[in-house]
């Protein structure tokens, strides 16, 4: 669905071209895709390549075979890519009802709105009429842009770092609204993060280290691998002991 094909991405800097992308190759189509890596290792910055946010300076990104390399972010939304991202945009004198429902790109009645919300946590009637503007938190506008995701329900959806801001919410409802929209889209979920109980549900991990990829494969091989255990299952019993322990 998703493949780029010999990508790099370079910026200026003062010791001329920077590397921040370095060749590289993937072909996605898994429903879980997790990336995940150093910071400033190129993670965000693959995201934003792959929804049209930046253009690589070399190579191209292909999606259900048609090339989007010189496409626009407005182009690829259209087409069934949708983004979210670390740090959400606030909209003054646009309400959370009015996002959801263009988001959505059809008529919502709040009721409909309200169920959203509702699914990321947030108690609609709090919500729904609220302008999105200074007085909403981080975590309450990364919850909204979630909500605004799930309402749009394309073919595949990028998440950078979706568990940042939502300490409060717990990470099993983060992960039950991603088997949600997979159910509803029956697309692809990819995720930027360095959380482990997200990793633990990933079809699919991609390490991302100075720009390169590390590691890829099956997540039940590669996170054994990040936890620096023998297997899945050691792996699990790391996560629920942390769990356990928080």
């Amino acid at each position: 669905m998703l493949e780029l094909q010999n990508v790099s991405f370079q910026v200026d800097s003062e010791n001329g071209q920077k590397e921040i992308i370095d060749s590289v190759n993937l072909r996605i189509d898994e429903r879980f895709v997790a990336i995940t890596g150093p910071n400033g290792g190129g993670k965000s910055t693959l995201a934003k390549l792959i929804m049209g946010i930046y253009k690589p300076t070399a190579g191209k990104i292909i999606f259900n075979g048609v090339d989007i390399t010189d496409k626009s972010i407005t182009e690829r939304a259209q087409m069934g890519i949708t983004f979210a991202f670390q740090q959400p945009v606030r909209f003054k004198g646009i309400t959370v009802s009015d996002l959801i429902t263009l988001a959505s790109a059809k008529e919502l009645n709040t009721s409909q709105v309200c169920n959203y919300l509702s699914e990321v946590g947030l108690c609609a009637r709090d919500y729904v009429d609220r302008e999105v503007n200074e007085s909403l938190s981080g975590g309450e506008l990364k919850r909204i842009e979630i909500a605004m995701a799930m309402a749009r329900g394309t073919e595949l959806t990028v998440f950078d770092e979706p568990e940042a801001g939502i300490d409060l919410w717990s990470f099993k409802n983060l992960i039950s609204v991603f088997r949600k929209m997979y159910d509803k889209t029956n697309g692809s979920i990819i995720i930027i993060s360095h959380q482990e109980r997200i990793l633990n549900i990933a079809d699919r991990i991609i390490v991302i280290a100075d720009g390169k990829i590390t590691n890829d494969g099956k997540g039940e091989a590669v996170l054994p691998e990040l936890l620096g255990t023998q297997s899945a299952t050691d792996a699990c019993t790391v996560l629920k002991n942390k769990v356990d322990m928080e």
